[in-house]
């Protein structure tokens, strides 16, 4: 009886000492497999007297029992051990935002956007888009759009200059997508109403100046058009495109070579805490320039100035980007920073539209 309570502790001190259900296994095993110490015991029995049986068999099955129960709570407990341990390996944070969908992370460049949005507001007015290439001729770049010879505009300082041909000619990078208007005039009957957006080039470089960027031109040429017209066309983009209903506008005498007469236009603004809105307040804030096209520049592009006149403007793209989405600095632009990206950019799919809003 003394070994069979030495046998008895010693296997439940080897229950309680299992780190894990394999451990709990090989002392079951040990104890009450067909070779355990236990069913060895209960072996015996067979050879023993009536009352020998008698008794140790009870002793015997005792044990058995409380050992069999050591294991089941053992077992139990070293389950439940392990289920926690998944849960805290394989647990997912609710609380933390859910994941972009691969789709969703790239963004819309706000140059892109902006493009997009103009695009869309001049189509809506009946606009073509017209492009052309970025490295121009000296001739459409200035001349035909009457900059006289030795204007400072063709000087070094200002224009990217190609090395010149065999014949004395130099290519350049073009100034403004004014050479666009040009080609437009040179290849279609009046009357004509486009839009000309594009990367223009020259030498600048500071927190509101690239030496690279984009404009936006627009061209009418009709037998009525007028100052009027011109007008009201920008007056409903402003709206459109600062998504306002109603916006004052200021258009002040200027000059251009290839406008006459030729206006700055201001748009009415509120400055406050560093933040511009535009329809309210009493600032003023330049944001374009545009007139009647120039006479000269109507006869160099085969259109006869006596039966046609038509009117023109032009704005920075990249300009109203930094005015409408509070971008402070030029250069940000083009800087390539995706966590700039992806604050200021767009997602794919949130596609402009007068309906639906331009930049919701």
């Amino acid at each position: 009886m003394t070994d069979l309570a030495t046998l008895e502790k010693s296997i439940l001190d080897d229950i309680a000492a299992a780190g894990d259900e394999a451990a709990l296994e090989a002392v079951r095993v040990a104890a009450l497999g067909k070779k355990g110490s236990i069913s060895a015991l209960l072996a015996t029995l067979g050879k023993m007297s009536p009352d020998e049986r008698k008794t140790q068999g009870a002793a015997i099955n005792l044990a058995k029992d409380k050992v069999t129960e050591a294991l089941t709570a053992r077992r139990d407990i070293l389950k439940s051990a392990a289920l926690d341990a998944r849960l805290a390996s394989e647990t997912i944070d609710v609380t933390l935002p859910l994941r972009e969908a691969p789709a969703d992370q790239g963004r819309i460049h706000p140059l892109s956007q902006v493009f997009e949005e103009v695009n869309t507001i001049f189509a809506d007015m009946g606009f073509a888009i017209a492009e052309g290439p970025d490295i121009e001729t000296d001739d459409y770049n200035f001349t035909k759009l009457n900059f006289p010879e030795g204007h400072p505009a063709r000087e070094m300082h200002d224009t990217f200059f190609f090395n010149p041909g065999e014949d004395g000619s130099r290519m350049l990078l073009r100034t403004h997508t004014s050479p666009v208007q040009v080609r437009t005039m040179l290849s279609q009957e009046p009357p004509i109403r486009v839009v000309c957006p594009g990367r223009t080039y020259r030498i600048d470089s500071d927190a509101t100046h690239t030496p690279q960027f984009h404009q936006v031109e627009g061209l009418v040429i009709d037998k009525g058009s007028h100052l009027g017209h011109l007008k009201w066309i920008l007056h409903e983009f402003c709206k459109a495109f600062f998504e306002v209903d109603h916006i004052n506008m200021r258009f002040r005498p200027s000059f251009f070579p290839f406008t006459e007469p030729s206006l700055e236009v201001d748009i009415q603004c509120r400055r406050d805490k560093g933040e511009v809105r535009f329809g309210e307040g009493e600032d003023w804030l330049e944001i374009l320039g545009c007139g009647m096209v120039h006479s000269n520049v109507l006869r160099a592009c085969g259109i006869d100035p006596d039966v046609y006149q038509g009117f023109a403007w032009g704005m920075g793209i990249d300009r109203i980007a930094m005015l409408k989405y509070g971008i402070a600095d030029l250069r940000q632009l083009f800087e390539s920073d995706v966590r700039w990206l992806s604050h200021y950019g767009f997602k794919p799919l949130d596609i402009p539209t007068l309906a639906g809003g331009l930049s919701t």
